[in-house]
């Protein structure tokens, strides 16, 4: 059965029935909690970076630290999928909280290393949340309702971006960082409260052990052999990664408006207003809206950012609705991380390179080729043949949770 990313068909009773439960409920409480706090720490500490330094480079170096821990993403994909994933979240979500308290010891640039740090800590909880989310969601949903169920729970992802980026701004503005962190840590308290209350059916952790290279490299030779995973990854992945050339530029980017770097969340409010009204829109939009950020003239400014924030939202609900809808439930955090290990890691390079040619490559050459690509990315991505329903695989068989299935 070939799932509905979008959302945008009719939505039948038993899908509502599914979506109105006391657990999902919970979940989406949970959602934001930890949607306060990524919104927050995601724009604060490149700005906070950039402020100690006065480096631009420093500043969004802070992006490239956000990708490294993703080489730590096949071990925390596999433990999702050898433990209960609810209480894997209740204990990184109470880590996440404790891994930003050494943010309160930060007070000049001689401390920027500590941001780093903590920064590195703080992804690496990020990325093992996914693990364990994207099977928790599988296990709750059908295939019919969980695109529906993603769709919704990227609606307050939206809402953070529309929100916390301009209370962000102010609260730093007028008092610091520290109010921040605080806030963050009680969004990480939050959700970590509200999973010990949920109560689902998860699949049973898998009992049966290969090699450990061949379990590690289970939830990418799946990407790979799964169809239309491969392909849809590789379009995201060449995307995602390009956009690590903007990140190195950003706030000279919005020096070239004009703005200051305390802006950075203000300005970001726009995608968020507009991702939130779409979850079928493509790579080739986000390029589109990449491009406008090339000139001087700030209101095309904001119209990128607009069409960036259709473009991201489109591509990912639909992206990480497909992969979880052609993934065996017990392969969903190798599968999970994998792929957050393909679509995040190469952007770490390109953001390191974006940071290091600011002073000698004009802003408007980076942009306009990092929206060139994202422009073919799309283009390919619309070649991409419908998904066929996938089979699950046996758990007895830990070879073909290596090989996945054959494309």
């Amino acid at each position: 059965m070939t799932s509905d990313p979008a959302g945008a068909s009719s939505i039948t009773d038993e899908i509502r029935a599914q979506l109105r439960t006391p657990t999902f409920r919970r979940l989406t409480v949970a959602w934001w909690g930890t949607n306060v706090a990524d919104s927050i720490l995601v724009l604060i500490l490149a700005v906070w970076v950039l402020d100690l330094t006065g480096s631009p480079a420093a500043g969004g170096a802070t992006f490239a630290a956000l990708g490294v821990p993703a080489l730590a993403a096949p071990f925390l994909g596999q433990l999702a999928d050898r433990v209960s994933r609810r209480r894997m979240l209740v204990v990184v979500y109470l880590l996440g909280a404790a891994v930003l308290l050494p943010l309160f010891a930060v007070h000049d640039a001689g401390q920027v290393w500590l941001v780093y740090l903590v920064t590195l800590a703080y992804a690496a909880a990020a990325y093992a949340t996914g693990a364990a989310q994207s099977g928790l969601l599988r296990d709750m949903f059908t295939d019919d309702a969980i695109g529906h169920a993603n769709s919704r729970l990227s609606v307050i992802d939206q809402v953070c971006r529309i929100v916390m980026p301009v209370v962000g701004a102010a609260i730093y503005a007028v008092i610091g960082p520290f109010p921040l962190v605080g806030i963050a840590i009680a969004g990480f308290v939050l959700a970590m409260v509200i999973m010990t209350r949920l109560t689902v059916t998860e699949t049973p952790p898998a009992t049966e052990r290969a090699p450990m290279a061949t379990e590690l490299v289970a939830g990418f030779a799946h990407l790979w052999r799964a169809r239309p995973l491969r392909e849809l990854t590789t379009a995201i992945t060449v995307a995602v990664a390009v956009t690590g050339l903007f990140n190195g530029y950003v706030f000279v980017i919005l020096d070239g408006f004009g703005l200051p770097p305390e802006m950075l969340g203000p300005v970001s409010v726009v995608q968020g207003v507009f991702g939130l009204r779409v979850v079928a829109v493509g790579l080739a939009v986000m390029g589109s809206g990449v491009a406008l950020l090339a000139g001087t003239w700030l209101p095309l400014a904001f119209v990128g950012m607009a069409l960036i924030g259709l473009g991201v939202t489109a591509a990912v609900v639909a992206y990480i609705t497909e992969r979880q809808v052609a993934t065996p439930a017990r392969l969903q955090g190798r599968t999970a991380t994998a792929a957050m290990l393909v679509l995040n890691f190469p952007q770490v390079p390109f953001t390191l390179v974006g940071a290091a040619l600011v002073t000698v490559l004009d802003r408007g050459i980076a942009v306009l080729g990092t929206a060139a690509v994202c422009l073919v990315a799309g283009l390919a991505a619309l070649l991409i043949r419908p998904p066929a329903a996938t089979p699950d695989v046996p758990a007895s068989d830990p070879d073909m949770l290596a090989a996945g299935e054959p494309g």
